[in-house]
């Protein structure tokens, strides 16, 4: 799964945050800001954990900055161990 987080979602702890909610849920993968403003999550493991940690993630405080989520999903290509902020 790729999510890119728009609005006022960078200098906020956003990264870090989405760090410490990935202890929930069986997911890897990584969070990093971009150039452009946005954040954007990689992650793998199964649909429904992704769909939960997306959730949580919506649900916490990180919420009321996002102003708009794009959703792609891909095969998993298994090469992440762990859960790390990059970039």
């Amino acid at each position: 799964m790729e999510v890119l987080y728009s609005g006022r979602v960078q200098g906020v702890g956003f990264r870090y945050t989405v760090k410490s909610l990935v202890h929930g849920y069986e997911v890897s993968g990584t969070v990093r800001n971009l150039a452009d403003g946005r954040v954007e999550l990689v992650a793998e493991g199964t649909h429904e954990e992704l769909d939960a940690f997306q959730q949580a993630i919506m649900d916490s405080g990180l919420g009321r900055l996002i102003q708009d989520v794009k959703i792609n999903w891909r095969e998993a290509a298994g090469g992440f161990r762990g859960f790390e902020i990059v970039g």
